[in-house]
Formats: structure tokens, C-alpha cells, sequence
């Protein structure tokens, strides 16, 4: 299906299934990324639209697209924000080529479809609905086009951050990833909204022992430390935090479900009990053990040089994830605390996070659901991964994690998140347009 720039512009915003399929025909894949070509082709209908565009690149293959609707004046500005770069669809078997856009069984096939090609388009037919209508909108909004989430943003959000932060002044609320979409417990829907995300503490462990040579019996060397320790960081978890957000949505749930099954999610929020529970839990417990936790994860090991050579240092890299208010140093007590205090520890990343959200924007995201979807419940949530939002929250702006989506229960957004068969169904498409035009009408001081 071909997409004519020529055809009537107000009409536009009323066809985000064809808007998204022309996204997904873009590959960008990143790395490398090369965003250029989508990032024109979106300047282009928001120009012909009769909007001005700024494009800002620190590369010129890998743009931000920048674009503003004036308002009343009597809200803060309102920040759209979303990627356009996808992970790799490399080594995946897919029932429709993944750059496609291929429609079938009601749902719109491709790389980037909930990852988050599908929230840009329907933010950019929301801006172009309320543009095209000549809607008075209480405050301004502000659509940002970002490059390389995927890899990190230093070329995307950060940049823009760092290098243009007068753009985004006087912003209180941005619209971003991860959350909105439905999710189901023990039957019942949920629309866990993300109001904050965790902190990354990337952490080089470095193991020292005698070296040796190879044919040379070796006991309590560096390796054999390195193999304690990994067995420790499998069998133990890093002590429990009850957080307010996760307690909110804890109790929440807690609070919908039939009284045998609320109560023991219930249970999570008594720390002496929260790690038997979540043993119990199965599949959900791959989503409640990081909110409830400090995280740790062996991810690399460098060590050793030839076969017969005994190494005396191994270096192992971790990536680590600390829950909101906690710091480098409450990761590194934790980790002597379980581990003993022979292993060096070295912060190599920590990038701060909000502490505390500010949740002045949520309930009119949670009436909005709730209107649109009488069946469901809307929740706060804490995201265990990170998004493009840590840099905007350098700026003061609270973001919150709106991918509106009405899901079967067959399809887990988090699950299809960066695998094969990630698709849209196109319901859901015009379910978020819809929601997200509403934010722009609503928003408040």
C-alpha cells in the first residue's frame, strides 16, 4: 500500500493504520539506526500540514524532529515524546517480514509496531487531529521525534537535553514509554501506567587470586571465586524495599481481585514474607521481584590470556538497577553485605533517576482509560527497565509511560516487546489515537 503525500491533509489523523505501515517501511534498525529517512518523511506531513519543524542532529543520519502546537496559555506545555529506532529483527523467524507493515487476523505486523512506532503515529494524529480541527487547547504541546533510544539516546534525548534544553522550558508532564497498555492478573485487566522508572548502576567487579600454571592443581583462585560469587548472586536476591509507587499498585490489585488472590499479593508488601511469595507466583513474579528490589546481573567476564595460564584477576561486569531514591553506595553495601567485602567494586555507570513522581497528570491519564475502557483498571507502576524519560527528568519533567493500547490477554506487551511477530492490533491503533487526543484536551496545570 502506497501513502500519497497529495491526499487531504485534515483527513490524515483519521488514518493511523496506513500512517503506521509507512513508519514500519522505514528500517531503522538500530544499530545503525539511520532514523534520516522516517525523520523526513514525518517533517514533510507535518509541514504540509501547515507546522513549523526543527530538525536537530548531533549526526546528520540520526535527527530529532521537533514540532510545537501553540495553546490557551493556561497549562504548562505538554511533551510528546517517542523513538523511532527499533532493535534487530536478526536471527528471529517471523510469520510477516518485519519491515512489511503486512495486515493480518486484525493486526498490523511489523518491527517496531508497540516498540514505538504505533505511540508516534498515534501522537502525531492526535497533534494533527486537534491542529486540523483548530481545537483551543489548554497549553502547548510540544511532539518530539527522537533517534536512538535503542542504543541509549546519547544521539537522541540526551543530546537534546544537554544541547537544546530551552526547548522543553516550562514543561511539567511528558506523554512517553513504557505503559498504558493492558495487562492481565488472574483474569482481570489492568492498565499499569508508568509514573517512574528505575536507575542504572552499571558496577566492574574485579576478583583477584593466585596465578599458576595450567597443569598446576588450583584451589580458591580467582576462578573458583568468581564461581562462588556468581552462585550467590543466583541463589540470593538483594534485600527487599517496599516503595511507594509499587505499594500503590500492589494494593491496587490487592484490591480488584477475588479476596483469596488479593490477599497474597497483599503479602508482598510484608517484607519478611515477599520473597515466598513471589517463589509462588510464577510468571508474575518476573515482573514484582525487580520493583521490590535492588537488582544485580553478571553480564561480561574478561579473564585469563591462554589455556595453560591460571589467571590471578578475572573482571566481571554487572549491570545493576536501583530503585528510586537509592544510590551507588546502597547497591555497593548491599553487594558486600551478601558477598563479603574481598571482591573490588568499581561504579562505572550511575545515571539518577527521579526520586519521587509527580503525579499531578495522573488521574486525567486514568479517567481517560477508564472512560475508554469501562472493563479495566488503571494502576501506577515502576518500571524495572530505563526509557528516553530519565534524561527529560533532568529538566524537571515528569514522564509518564502512556502507550494506550486495549490488548487481548493472548498478547503480552512486554513479552513481544523486541521479539518475533511483534504486532499491533489495529483496534488498539485507533483505541490510543483516540486516548491520546483526550490527554491534549485535558491537560492541566
Amino acid at each position: 500500500m502506497s501513502f500519497s503525500l497529495n491526499r487531504v491533509e485534515p483527513a490524515l489523523y483519521e488514518r493511523p493504520v496506513e500512517l503506521l505501515q509507512q513508519l514500519i517501511r522505514f528500517d531503522t534498525t538500530n544499530p545503525p539506526g539511520n532514523e534520516a529517512a522516517c525523520i523526513a518523511f514525518i517533517n514533510d506531513l507535518l509541514m504540509q500540514a501547515g507546522l513549523s519543524t526543527i530538525i536537530l542532529a548531533a549526526d546528520p543520519a540520526r535527527p530529532n524532529l521537533i514540532t510545537r502546537l501553540k495553546g490557551r496559555g493556561d497549562a504548562p506545555p505538554l511533551l510528546l515524546q517517542g523513538h523511532i529506532d527499533v532493535v534487530t529483527t536478526e536471527k528471529q523467524d517471523w510469520q510477516h517480514p518485519p519491515f512489511s507493515g503486512e495486515i493480518a487476523d486484525g493486526y498490523i505486523w511489523g518491527r517496531g509496531t508497540l516498540d514505538m512506532k504505533g505511540t508516534v503515529t498515534m501522537m502525531i494524529c492526535a497533534l494533527l487531529r486537534a491542529h486540523a480541527e483548530g481545537v483551543s487547547l489548554p497549553g502547548d504541546v510540544i511532539l518530539a521525534i527522537l533517534s536512538d533510544e535503542e542504543a541509549g539516546g546519547p544521539l537522541g534525548a540526551q543530546y537534546l537535553v544537554e544541547n537544546h534544553p530551552q526547548i522543553f522550558e516550562g514543561v511539567r508532564y511528558a506523554l512517553g514509554e513504557l505503559g498504558g497498555f493492558t495487562s492481565y492478573i488472574a483474569g482481570h485487566k489492568f492498565y499499569p501506567i508508568q509514573v517512574l522508572e528505575k536507575q542504572m548502576c552499571w558496577l566492574r567487579a574485579t576478583i583477584h587470586g593466585p596465578g599458576g600454571h595450567g597443569s598446576m592443581p588450583m584451589r580458591g583462585g580467582a576462578m573458583a571465586k568468581l564461581g562462588r560469587m556468581l552462585q550467590c548472586l543466583d541463589q540470593h536476591r538483594l534485600p527487599v524495599h517496599i516503595t511507594p509507587i509499587p505499594q500503590q499498585m500492589i494494593e491496587t490489585i490487592a484490591s480488584v481481585l477475588p479476596e483469596t488472590v488479593g490477599a497474597q499479593f497483599q503479602k508482598l508488601l510484608d517484607p519478611t514474607q515477599t520473597d515466598s511469595i513471589l517463589d509462588q507466583l510464577a510468571t508474575h513474579a518476573a515482573f514484582f521481584d525487580p520493583i521490590l528490589h535492588n537488582t544485580i546481573n553478571a553480564t561480561t567476564v574478561h579473564g585469563g590470556a591462554k589455556v595453560n595460564v591460571i589467571p590471578s584477576e578475572i573482571v566481571l561486569e554487572l549491570d545493576g538497577r536501583l530503585l528510586p531514591g537509592f544510590t551507588a553506595d546502597d547497591m555497593l553495601q548491599e553487594l558486600h553485605a551478601l558477598l563479603g567485602n574481598d571482591i573490588e567494586f568499581e561504579v562505572v555507570l550511575y545515571g539518577k533517576g527521579r526520586a519521587e513522581a509527580d503525579m499531578g497528570l495522573y488521574e486525567t491519564l486514568a479517567d481517560i482509560l477508564r472512560e475508554a475502557d469501562p472493563s479495566g483498571t488503571p494502576m501506577p507502576v515502576l518500571m524495572p527497565a530505563v526509557t528516553d524519560g530519565r534524561f527529560f527528568s533532568q529538566l524537571g519533567i515528569q514522564t509518564y509511560g502512556f502507550h494506550p493500547m486495549n490488548l487481548p490477554e493472548d498478547l503480552n506487551f512486554l513479552q513481544s516487546l523486541h521479539a518475533a511477530n511483534e504486532r499491533l492490533p489495529i483496534e488498539a491503533l485507533n483505541f490510543g489515537t483516540q486516548a491520546i487526543y483526550q490527554v491534549l484536551l485535558r491537560n492541566k496545570a
